[in-house]
């Protein structure tokens, strides 16, 4: 299966996607569009609309892909929520380090949602800028509600 490009907006960052499917290999925030339209499921929580992403798979969660536990672990970190990497990496039975280590290296954020994963004391990081995942959390907190499928 061919593999698809697109983009779109959200504020003032395009988040470029990569998929085949229903699995998504690369999600990525950029200043620059790509061509096409990303899967719709992103396009409409990105509009503000509470989506179940789970109809989407990440490549990150597929067997023997490293930090796999870890990334299962994160997307059921329910929409509008939070978990601290110390929880994450209670669960996962490693070290809070080594979940930031995989938060950071996460190739499909939104579907692994490691926006909403926060230190203990405040938001912690986020790649390629903390604003974004501000703006996401707000979103979500603003938006609650009925999901989407």
């Amino acid at each position: 299966m061919a593999i698809l490009t697109g983009s779109c907006r959200f504020g003032l960052w395009h988040v470029q996607v990569w998929w085949s499917g229903d699995l998504v290999h690369q999600v990525r925030f950029s200043r620059s569009p790509i061509a096409g339209p990303a899967p719709g499921a992103i396009r409409r929580y990105l509009a503000g609309k509470e989506t179940d992403l789970s109809t989407l798979r990440s490549i990150a969660t597929e067997p023997g892909a490293p930090f796999s536990a870890i990334y299962r672990i994160t997307r059921d970190i329910p929409y509008g929520e939070t978990m601290t990497y110390g929880a994450i990496a209670a669960l996962a039975g490693t070290a809070p380090r080594v979940v930031g280590m995989a938060m950071s290296r996460n190739p499909t954020p939104l579907v692994i949602p490691c926006h909403r994963v926060v230190a203990a004391s405040g938001l912690g990081g986020f790649s390629p800028d903390i604003a974004i995942k501000e703006a996401l959390l707000a979103l979500e907190r603003k938006n609650r509600g009925n999901i989407i499928t």
